[in-house]
């Protein structure tokens, strides 16, 4: 589902995001390819809200503070678990890989914080990266932190569809796959889903929250290291843990 004016608001912050400065009525017309009277309305519903102003007459408009302001009561009651950037840098710095903390959303998994690889040929996987729960390590891993007939319900609903040759192609298989994984101890990506990227995935349950901790990169650079990558993930959440431990339940 796409509802275009939602995703009208969410381009444009995009857009100016990207660009950083002012933009004209007629400049986010054209880059939308959007009718002047729709732009003209929009622009001028968020204006009036105090969620647009223009910094300098007829210079354009520019996101104001409220943006800001909103992000930061919602981030207050829900905040990122303490030090996860840091420990995903610690990740990146013990793997060479990007390093990804991702979340259930629906049937995909969202990525909520990442720091990606200092290598040009790289894993990229910006914040707010959705990818599907069974075709992903990151997705079976969150998936396995639910209850059987939750991840039941889930699966009753996925459409299978063939992204790369190792797909995963029915609920047995996720399921076979996901029993497997908890024995061996982490999950494994093997180009399920995007080709040439692999990686491995562990559980992090901090209280009630249910994460999947990721390190991906290109096939080549970790296909063979597998074990290695576990193990400097397992090493990151223990510390973590035991850093924070009477923080989870909170």
């Amino acid at each position: 589902m796409n509802v275009k004016q939602a995703a009208n608001v969410l381009e444009l912050l995009e857009f100016f995001a990207a660009h950083q400065r002012p933009a004209s009525l007629a400049e986010i017309a054209k880059h939308f390819d959007w009718p002047r009277s729709s732009t003209f309305n929009l622009l001028g519903t968020l204006a009036q809200r105090g969620y647009l102003y223009e910094p300098r007459p007829k210079a354009g408009y520019y996101p104001t503070p409220a943006w800001a302001t909103l992000i930061g009561k919602i981030e207050q009651s829900q905040p990122m678990p303490k030090d996860m950037r840091a420990l995903l840098e610690q990740l990146v710095a013990d793997t060479g890989e990007t390093a990804v903390l991702a979340a259930v959303s629906g049937s995909d998994a969202l990525f909520v914080e990442t720091v990606e690889s200092p290598h040009s040929v790289r894993y990229a996987a910006p914040v707010g990266k959705r990818v599907p729960l069974h075709t992903t390590a990151t997705g079976r891993t969150l998936l396995s932190q639910m209850r059987a007939d939750e991840r039941a319900g889930v699966l009753r609903k996925v459409a299978f569809e063939q992204y790369t040759p190792t797909t995963l192609m029915s609920a047995e298989e996720v399921e076979a796959e996901i029993a497997l994984s908890v024995r061996r101890g982490w999950f494994q990506g093997n180009a399920e889903f995007t080709p040439e990227l692999g990686g491995v995935c562990m559980a992090l349950a901090l209280g009630e929250r249910r994460f999947a901790l990721l390190v991906a990169g290109p096939m080549y650079r970790v296909s063979h290291r597998l074990p290695e990558l576990a193990g400097h993930i397992r090493q990151r959440i223990d510390a973590y843990l035991a850093a924070h431990v009477h923080e989870s339940g909170s």
